[in-house]
């Protein structure tokens, strides 16, 4: 049951720390994809007594299933501005030393590309609107991160 006073919404606009790192899990039904990445959001805060100012940059892991994170493969480049919508996860498990560790990731369920269009001549049908997971390869809200998760891969197809 959903708490109807409540809401776990995260949007960022910012620049990509790296290129995603992208891994194919096998499953029965067929292969389900991840992409884990980086995305840094800056700050201005300004000192009213020295009258200067200074930028404060945030780091986000930055985490997209299925067909989203096949996306992210494509498109996704080191620099890129982008506007991503997702939710926070934490998460829980035991490193190889028997040690309980946490991480907290935004989940991507929306990513649009922003900033000028590259030179170079579109690879394919490429389109400009952004991408919306539709939500059936999103991850278990219990996945630890020494399992494959699993459950069904959606059928549908990226819209380009």
């Amino acid at each position: 049951m959903r708490d109807v006073n409540s809401l776990n919404k995260v949007i960022l606009i910012g620049r990509l720390g790296q290129r995603p790192e992208i891994r194919h899990l096998a499953q029965a039904q067929g292969d389900r994809s991840i992409a884990r990445f980086t995305l840094a959001t800056n700050e201005r805060l300004f000192n009213p007594q020295t009258n200067q100012a200074s930028i404060r940059t945030e780091w986000h892991n930055l985490v997209a299933w299925g067909k989203l994170a096949e996306f992210c493969e494509r498109f996704l480049e080191t620099g890129k501005q982008i506007l991503v919508e997702g939710k926070i996860r934490t998460r829980s498990w035991q490193d190889r030393d028997g040690n309980k560790r946490k991480s907290t990731e935004i989940e991507a369920f929306n990513i649009v590309l922003l900033g000028p269009r590259e030179s170079q001549p579109p690879r394919g049908n490429e389109i400009d609107a952004p991408y919306r997971d539709s939500g059936q390869d999103a991850a278990p809200a219990d996945f630890p991160a020494d399992e494959e998760p699993t459950g069904p891969i959606g059928e549908d197809d990226v819209p380009f």
